[in-house]
């Protein structure tokens, strides 16, 4: 589903067969205009997505972009202006707001996580914990905050976890047969594979044919110690329990990567308004 089908099922089910509030308290000529004004400073996510819902809504009406996606954003800024008919305009107020308060949130937490380790050469990435349906929307937001996209889906990468190696009976035999899977079927796909502590570590190193290592709720000092192992040989990537206080740490580690599923999972919309003018 892509993201007009997500916007137009997304209507069809907050409108219905009408928006019986709007129908029956204005008339069916009345032409308006209205603002959305910013009432929290952070970084602006979905504006082409809010301009979508109104076109869907209405493709008569008129939309005026003010700011665009990825600007920092301050108290009474205006985004947009929109105008035409009066109906139209309320019946796609909520939901383009739903699109654009969630996506900013993430764009501006992801912001914050980008800022706090400013001067390592560490990534911060998101994950799959993301809205059904609406990842698409979530990472990109994470992208417009100054983050990167992890693997999309279950289909872009390989990502080898804990589950998988027991499943598979082990390291070396979930490594194997993960390379063996991507030969027979003629895939080109990147493989991580997680680990836990040094042994399973070592275990990997030893091994080899993957191309990056998650390791898995290590504190700073281990993931110090894991990269002298690793010695540059793989990506790396630190993930668990990292928070926005605890993050320039393990950054300062020098690790490649480190994943935040909080960045899309933990998150408080922006504060924005519909106002009539």
């Amino acid at each position: 589903m892509n993201i007009k089908e997500i916007i137009k099922s997304a209507i069809a089910e907050d409108v219905g067969p009408g928006d019986y509030s709007s129908l029956s308290t204005i008339p069916t000529d009345a032409t308006n205009s209205a603002k959305l004004l910013i009432k929290e400073d952070g970084i602006l996510a979905g504006i082409d997505i809010a301009k979508e819902v109104f076109r869907q809504v209405d493709s008569t009406l008129k939309f005026e972009k003010k700011i665009e996606d990825g600007t920092h954003v301050k108290i009474g800024d205006i985004a947009f202006i929109v105008s035409g008919s009066a109906i139209s305009i309320l019946t796609g107020e909520r939901l383009a707001l739903n699109f654009m308060q969630r996506m900013s949130g993430i764009a501006t937490s992801t912001n914050k996580y980008v800022k706090a380790i400013e001067g390592t050469n560490t990534k911060i990435l998101d994950t799959r914990k993301t809205t059904p349906l609406l990842r698409e929307f979530e990472k990109y937001s994470v992208k417009v905050g100054g983050g990167k996209n992890h693997r999309f889906a279950l289909y872009d990468m390989i990502m080898i976890k804990d589950n998988h190696i027991d499943f598979a009976g082990g390291i070396a035999e979930a490594i194997d047969s993960c390379n063996k899977y991507l030969s027979d079927n003629s895939l080109d796909l990147r493989i991580e594979i997680e680990v836990r502590n040094n042994n399973e570590l070592e275990q990997v190193l030893k091994k080899g044919n993957i191309h990056r290592i998650m390791l898995d709720n290590y504190s700073p000092n281990q993931i110090s110690e894991a990269l002298k192992l690793i010695d540059k040989r793989y990506e790396t990537e630190a993930s668990g329990g990292i928070t926005i206080e605890t993050i320039r740490s393990y950054a300062e580690t020098g690790v490649d990567y480190i994943s935040v599923g909080a960045l899309t999972h933990h998150i408080k919309s922006q504060d924005m308004s519909l106002v009539a003018f």
